[in-house]
């Protein structure tokens, strides 16, 4: 603790798991604005990573309100907000955004994977195939109009996905931003900054996540998809770190007397987290490993290794901004004449061993997605079964 601080800001209420609940919408959000790409826009290039994309946002939606269910004393009491409705409360407007996109995502899923989970229901070991016929609700006719309407209705809920996408994680920023009591977190800025930043995430794990699974199966990826997600990357990526970086410089212009206590966070508490790491590292490294590869025509190897590193340096990245802006609004005093301290601990309810074991079961969980129906075109899914 240092200077005058009130008894009850000793203590940071908003811990771990408040740091990774809107970590995990972010990748949400990101993972499904790639696949809107490709089935919106025809994006062509981001084909083989489409259907994964798409698996990934609605398995990372079904561990999103996992963290903040570990952070309520009783979490039976959230359902709380579906049966009697405020519609004037923010908090509640999450259920609402979340319900709503999860239905969303889950048809287009049935609608894009139709045919897969056709095959499925006709091969393969009993319990799947009777799986399989359940989730198609025993309709197993597909022909080329069925296809054809199939294709139409997933580009259209894709494309209703795109604002819900941004408001499920914009909300959180709109959350934050709004608290006018903290200088920290009080600019309109925030709602846009933690969309580009999921976006960022979003691109970041699944060029992570596919890089690994080529790895460890010994399939070759396409180049084209890497490198097209690279550029993507490096273009969001500008947009949220330039943000990031105006809203600290527009209250430093201003010199109002929130830049005081501001200016004392930052040059103390946060320095080495937000200056060094947040910026300093894991957003300057990344700019120029991307810049290479998009500017300069590199060998594939080098390129994939930019591009890798890059994505690996960038999911850091956004998870020092989600620490930066959560625990780091929290170490101030509303006296704003002091600054408390946070250490998370180990295995506490909202420790890191608990985040980290939330964080891991969606991996789990796809790779079951992926043994049910592949995620990936035919020739990486036959390498992925080998």
């Amino acid at each position: 603790m240092e200077g005058f601080v009130f008894p009850n800001e000793l203590e940071i209420t908003w811990s771990v798991m408040i740091v990774l609940y809107p970590y995990i919408t972010g990748l949400v959000a990101g993972a499904f604005i790639v696949s809107s790409l490709y089935h919106v826009w025809g994006k062509g290039e981001l084909q083989p990573i489409a259907r994964f994309s798409l698996a990934s946002a609605f398995v990372f939606l079904l561990f999103a309100p996992l963290p903040l269910l570990v952070h309520l004393g009783h979490p039976e009491r959230a359902f709380n907000i579906m049966i009697t409705p405020n519609f004037q409360s923010a908090m509640a407007g999450f259920g609402f955004i979340y319900t709503a996109y999860l239905i969303v995502v889950t048809l287009e899923i049935w609608f894009v994977m139709r045919e897969a989970f056709i095959a499925r229901a006709t091969s393969g070991p009993a319990p799947l195939r009777l799986l399989a016929r359940i989730i198609l609700l025993g309709n197993l006719h597909s022909d080329e109009h069925t296809r054809e309407a199939d294709h139409r209705i997933a580009r259209f809920l894709a494309g209703l996905g795109i604002p819900m996408a941004c408001l499920l994680h914009g909300y959180v920023g709109f959350l934050f931003g709004s608290l006018k009591a903290n200088p920290w977190w009080s600019t309109p800025l925030m709602l846009i900054i933690f969309i580009f930043s999921a976006i960022v995430s979003g691109i970041s794990i699944l060029v992570f996540h596919y890089m690994v699974i080529s790895k460890i199966n010994r399939w070759k990826v396409d180049q084209t998809c890497i490198h097209a997600l690279g550029k993507y990357l490096w273009g969001f990526m500008i947009i949220a770190v330039s943000l990031e970086l105006l809203e600290v410089m527009s209250v430093a212009y201003k010199q109002t007397e929130e830049w005081e206590v501001i200016n004392q966070l930052i040059m103390g508490k946060l320095f080495y987290s937000y200056v060094v790491a947040q910026y300093l590292i894991f957003s300057l490294i990344p700019f120029f490993l991307l810049a290479a590869n998009a500017l300069f025509n590199l060998r594939l190897k080098i390129s994939n290794a930019l591009v890798f590193i890059a994505s690996t340096m960038l999911l850091v990245q956004v998870i020092l901004m989600r620490w930066n802006v959560i625990i780091g609004g929290q170490l101030m005093s509303k006296s704003e004449r002091g600054f408390t301290s946070y250490m998370p601990g180990i295995f506490e309810k909202e420790g890191v061993a608990t985040a980290v074991v939330i964080f891991t079961l969606p991996f789990l969980i796809l790779y079951l997605f992926h043994r049910f129906v592949p995620l990936f075109p035919p020739k990486e899914s036959d390498a992925l079964s080998n």
